[in-house]
């Protein structure tokens, strides 16, 4: 016969949640950090891309400090609004960003065509939004709130 794990009474009074590991501070800096770190990251692959193994110039440089700069800030946007939207719409944003994140990244690289960096933009839209999607599905109620 197979029985309940036992849990603290504190974790019983609370509806079971999990307890929260790091404070509200380091919840507050990580939406900060994490856009920018991923910015940086996304300029940096935009500036390499575009370059295509020459020499680093002062406009490929700031190309890709203003892409990465651009990605940072509607990565924060999106951070901040999508939580207020309905699920669709959250699941339609993250993947709108992701998708044309790629495509941009795809068609800065020496001629891959536009029709290749739609395509691509749109398969890994279609796939972003299709995983969000289901998990805003199965962890929201219809109104957003989330379950448990």
């Amino acid at each position: 016969m197979t029985h309940a794990a036992p849990r603290p009474r504190g974790a019983i009074e609370r509806g079971g949640t999990t307890p929260d590991l790091f404070s509200a501070r380091t919840h507050l800096a990580a939406k900060v950090v994490i856009p920018v770190l991923l910015g940086v990251v996304y300029g940096y692959w935009v500036a390499a891309n575009r370059r295509y193994g020459g020499p680093i110039t002062v406009e490929n440089f700031l190309y890709g400090f203003f892409a990465g700069l651009v990605f940072s800030l509607l990565f924060m946007a999106l951070l901040a609004l999508a939580p207020k939207v309905r699920r669709e719409l959250h699941a339609v944003l993250w993947a709108a960003l992701s998708g044309s994140a790629l495509g941009f990244l795809v068609i800065q690289a020496p001629s891959p065509g536009v029709l290749r960096s739609t395509i691509l933009g749109l398969l890994v839209a279609a796939g972003v939004f299709v995983t969000m999607f289901y998990r805003f599905y199965t962890h929201e109620d219809a109104t957003g709130h989330r379950i448990g």
